[in-house]
């Protein structure tokens, strides 16, 4: 599987790159690296359409110079590109997530090892962090947990960490599951087992759960949400990211729709996270 590699250069850079790494995240990149004035931007190549690129308003914003080339990069290359550049990400002293030669954090409260191989996938992303914030105030002991499009497993694993006794990890893209697969058994997660597939996973099993995790992209998320009300035990809790901060509304009427309320929200950097309860 071959990445494109796009490099966009801004001039000021701040507060552009929020803006575009946001209107990236919405046409196929899913993976961003920043350094000094550059967004470097990375989308599979067999799936990129270069049309919704060039469509973006954001090249028309007043006060903006922009410029940008990219380039195919090979997985190997990408792999280790990615490695190079891999920082540990820590959510307050809740949750450090480090690749195995990063050093320790005695401070925080839990400890997540993963391999750097794509940044959605390593807590880079800012609606993994706002995933990470709202599950720090959820009970989690002897719970049931799903954790649907789990990417390499994050919040699957943080989920058994703070004490889940059952946790059904989703996700479609085989190298997701791969990579999941490797990262449950480096963080000794025996209670967290791995998917490969999509919502006809969900809908095959009879199992109902405490806790659903959903870091996925709006129109993925509108299209599953009664499948996942469906599974939700009585008094549950469903976590939503991968959205924007303007699109909150549309959740709230869903919620209201179907029984169910916003009991916490938060956001950062234009992105958003619900967190849903049944009335």
């Amino acid at each position: 599987m071959a990445y494109l590699e796009y490099r966009f250069q801004l001039e000021p850079f701040q507060p552009y790159n929020e803006i575009l790494v946001a209107q990236l995240a919405e046409i196929g990149f899913d993976s961003f690296i920043e350094k000094e004035s550059t967004v470097f931007a990375y989308a599979k190549e067999s799936e990129f359409k270069v049309e919704l690129l060039e469509e973006l308003d954001f090249f028309q914003l007043p006060g903006l110079k922009v410029d940008y080339d990219y380039k195919v990069l090979p997985k190997e290359n990408w792999n280790k590109k990615w490695e190079e550049s891999f920082e540990p990400i820590q959510v307050d002293n809740f949750c450090l997530i480090r690749a195995p030669f990063h050093a320790v954090k005695e401070e925080c409260k839990y400890e997540i090892i993963i391999e750097p191989k794509m940044s959605f996938g390593t807590g880079h992303h800012a609606t993994t962090q706002l995933m990470i914030r709202q599950m720090k105030g959820i009970e989690l002991e002897n719970k049931t947990v799903l954790d649907m499009g789990s990417g390499t497993g994050i919040l699957a694993i943080l989920a058994q960490k703070m004490g889940a006794k059952k946790v059904t990890a989703i996700d479609i893209e085989e190298w997701a599951f791969e990579n999941m697969q490797e990262n449950v058994e480096r963080n000794h997660s025996s209670e967290v087992t791995p998917y490969l597939g999509g919502l006809e996973v969900l809908e095959e099993n009879n199992e109902k759960y405490d806790l659903i995790l959903a870091n996925i992209n709006k129109n993925i998320l509108f299209e599953q949400l009664p499948t996942y009300r469906s599974k939700l035990r009585p008094g549950g809790n469903i976590l939503l990211s991968g959205f924007f901060d303007v699109d909150t509304d549309e959740f709230e009427d869903w919620a209201q729709e179907h029984h169910m309320t916003v009991v916490d929200q938060n956001y950062t950097a234009s992105w958003a996270c619900l967190r849903l309860k049944q009335i």
